[in-house]
């Protein structure tokens, strides 16, 4: 009598800390979404996001133009292998990665789980043709473009 062999998790299933550099690029669905400007309430700390994007934000693809250089040529951009350990709520609430922080499956939308990287445009999640760049909106005026379709 043979052993059944135990099931293997596919990569997406596993802990953050296990995938290889290749599954942890992988993981992202492309969206966009952490690459919107966002606004804190100062008397709340409630996160408020905006349609303002980063200027390396492509808006044809919702890729970083910039991606190797992103955090130095923008030292506030958001570092997701850090921003999912100590606060994730400054990721979308349908990020991959904030989802498997907090051990929850992906979206049926996933690409991964789809087979189609046009499922995030279908399910309305991505960014494409929602968005402004941040270079046409003064930092001051970003609370004039809060929206209420990124959920935090």
């Amino acid at each position: 009598m043979t052993k059944d062999k135990p099931l293997r998790l596919k990569f997406w299933e596993l802990p953050l800390e296990e995938l290889s550099k290749k599954e942890w690029e992988m993981l992202c669905d492309g969206c966009g979404r952490c690459c919107l400007k966002k606004v804190q309430d100062k008397e709340t700390s409630e996160v408020h996001w905006t349609r303002v994007a980063c200027r390396y934000l492509s808006k044809t693809d919702c890729r970083c133009t910039s991606y190797d250089q992103r955090t130095t040529l923008v030292p506030a951009c958001l570092n997701v292998k850090e921003m999912y350990r100590q606060n994730s709520n400054w990721m979308p609430n349908t990020c991959a990665y904030r989802l498997r922080a907090e051990n929850k499956p992906l979206f049926k939308w996933h690409p991964l789980l789809a087979g189609s990287s046009n499922s995030i445009e279908t399910a309305g999640i991505s960014v494409k043709q929602k968005i402004l760049s941040e270079e046409y909106v003064h930092p001051d005026g970003y609370e004039e473009h809060i929206i209420t379709w990124v959920e935090s």
